[in-house]
């Protein structure tokens, strides 16, 4: 294995040579933190449901980390109703591509 070859692009996805791998990245992040305010709040996915009016089934699929069905600005959504705030910074970076 060579060095290049152990250097992260810090975004798994990306790594693994997954489509749409800063989306999917992003998606990771937020399940990670809804399931962190549930740990937090001792909230099972039933507890969770009636405090947020979210169906106890996706928050079992966050848990599960099946976040295909979920856009970004649903989980925001989640979080905004366990009683969070998403604040985003956004880094651009330009990407050489040879043509």
């Amino acid at each position: 294995m060579n060095r290049k070859e152990l250097i992260s692009s810090r975004n798994v996805f990306r790594d693994l040579g997954k489509q749409h791998a800063d989306i999917q990245q992003l998606k990771a992040i937020l399940a990670a933190e809804i399931i962190g305010a549930l740990d937090k709040q001792s909230l099972s996915v039933r507890k969770a449901q009636v405090r947020t009016g979210i169906a106890a089934a996706e928050f079992s699929c966050i848990r599960n980390a099946d976040l295909s069905r979920f856009t970004v600005d649903r989980l925001m959504t989640i979080i905004n109703r366990l009683g969070s705030r998403v604040e985003v910074s956004v880094k651009v970076k330009r990407q050489n591509i040879a043509a």
